[in-house]
């Protein structure tokens, strides 16, 4: 005859094969829920393993994981030779009572502080939520592209290698040397670098590497020039830093070199901020023939050169740019970079290149924020590096977003032909579309959100010369980007009728 123990589990435990949580896990949860409950009292005896997996029609070896489970957990205690036995574990954190405080404001935790602090207006947040089914941003990829089942793998093998644990708890510098020789070779072999592991540190993202070379950059006061109409995250960055910021003119060919060499003085320059590809927002490529004066310049000038290269890898037709650091020979370019682009951002770095007495000052202020990184990421983008994937996943997505570019200018071919003007861009996953005539964005944009469609005010470029948006289409669908564009259109003609 079963014991009242036995015939309260039969009663009580149920699991079923789940992709998502263990069988050994899902028992474990019942039976803490049964001991909470009082079903269980502090004391009583489980049966022996075996017992355990007969009565439930499991393995024995899942049975020792139930028990082994709770163990850990500190809901019963196994002692050899006598069996495992009911705990309640103690509730360990007690209660602060305030001697000077009603109870109703010790229910809910303060929403302000009570002490001063200096709270920042340039890193005010330029987030904005919306409900709309359709939200356009300044080009993104598309998370949906991200092959989710090979990552899941590569993740799960790299947690369980044994060697996660000695890398982790190693102190040396010796640590990060596998990465950073993958990364500097695959830096050698697409951008036409020659550099080393002792050139390159890696960040969590092209943010966290801008804001480390600005703090070692810029003091208060210091002059940092960039494009008109230039990215406002980096803007946020420079302000933060203390930097005065200077717009140079931007055309066809990029940001202006002569207007540097012609209106600032040698030593009055701190930096020079451009986009190594296209510039942001406008999507203009800076020419060959001013890139080699910007180098020129930064030598005899004496000031740093910030590339940027945020969307290497989208480049649709024709080939890839080599940077400007590529063709440093002074030591005056710091190299921004980012990759996996294309992949979900837990599994996305940003990098920068530099000579080694910078990186060497950036690794000091990495130990700061991030000693050790993701391991994990950097193990399984090593091994794509290694085996080549990488490349194969960066060209398969490109065919999608090349795809994707020319069914968004075929739409505003058919819907704002007469309205606006664009360029069709060679790479990026944003397209620089302005209004003729102009009209009120801010306006556009209250009526596109009466009509499902956000747009964003970090994506809007609006004075007396500039009527434009920054449109991007990398994480919409072809389906998606028509319905964007015929909202957009029917907004714009709604615009137009109050004119």
């Amino acid at each position: 005859m079963d014991s009242p123990v036995n015939n309260i589990l039969k009663s009580l435990l149920y699991f079923e094969k789940s992709p998502s949580t263990s069988i050994y896990i899902q028992i474990a949860q019942q039976i803490i829920n049964a001991i909470q409950r009082g079903y269980l009292a502090e004391g009583t005896v489980l049966p022996g393993t075996r017992k355990f997996g007969a009565l439930l029609s499991i393995n024995r070896n899942t049975a020792v994981a139930v028990y082994e489970e709770l163990a850990s957990q500190g809901w019963v205690e196994v002692i050899a030779n006598k069996g495992t036995f009911i705990l309640k574990p103690e509730k360990k954190t007690a209660a602060i009572k305030g001697a000077s405080q009603g109870l109703d404001q010790l229910n809910a935790y303060p929403k302000t502080a009570g002490f001063p602090f200096q709270p920042s207006i340039n890193l005010a947040s330029t987030e904005e939520f919306s409900g709309c089914k359709y939200v356009v941003n300044d080009g993104q990829p598309d998370l949906r592209l991200h092959p989710t089942h090979q990552f899941s793998r590569l993740y799960s093998a790299s947690m369980k290698r044994v060697s996660l644990v000695s890398k982790w708890n190693q102190t040396q510098e010796q640590s990060y040397t596998t990465f950073s020789t993958a990364l500097s070779n695959y830096l050698n072999a697409t951008r036409g670098f020659h550099i080393k592991p002792d050139n390159i540190v890696s960040t969590r993202s092209t943010e966290m590497s801008l804001y480390i070379v600005s703090q070692l950059l810029l003091q208060k006061g210091d002059v940092v020039l960039v494009g008109h109409l230039s990215h406002y995250k980096s803007n946020m960055i420079f302000q933060q830093a203390g930097a005065n910021i200077i717009t140079i003119p931007v055309d066809s060919y990029g940001i202006d070199v002569d207007f540097i060499e012609q209106n600032f003085a040698k030593k009055s320059i701190r930096c020079v901020y451009v986009c190594a590809h296209r510039q942001y927002p406008t999507t203009v490529s800076l020419s060959a023939e001013r890139r080699l004066k910007l180098l020129k310049l930064a030598k005899s000038y004496g000031f740093a050169i910030i590339e940027d290269d945020f969307d290497y890898d989208f480049q649709f037709d024709g080939s890839a740019k080599v940077p400007m650091a590529t063709a440093d020979g002074q030591g005056v370019v710091i190299y921004l970079g980012r990759l996996g682009q294309s992949f979900f951002p837990s599994f996305q770095i940003g990098f920068v290149v530099a000579p080694e007495n910078i990186i060497n000052e950036a690794k000091n202020y990495l130990q700061l924020l991030d000693k050790k990184g993701d391991l994990i990421q950097k193990q399984i983008l090593q091994e794509l590096i290694t085996e080549g994937e990488i490349q194969r996943l960066i060209k398969k997505n490109i065919t999608v977003y090349k795809q994707r570019r020319d069914f968004l200018c075929d739409c505003l071919q058919r819907y704002f032909n007469a309205y606006a003007m664009w360029r069709v861009p060679e790479g990026g996953l944003a397209v620089w579309l302005r209004f003729q005539p102009s009209i009120s964005l801010v306006k556009l944009a209250e009526k596109a959100k009466e009509n499902n469609l956000f747009l964003p005010k970090t994506i809007l470029y609006q004075n007396k010369d500039i009527c434009a948006i920054r449109l991007g289409f990398g994480h919409l669908n072809l389906d998606e980007i028509e319905c964007v564009i015929k909202i957009l259109k029917f907004s714009f003609n709604g615009v137009l009728q109050e004119v």
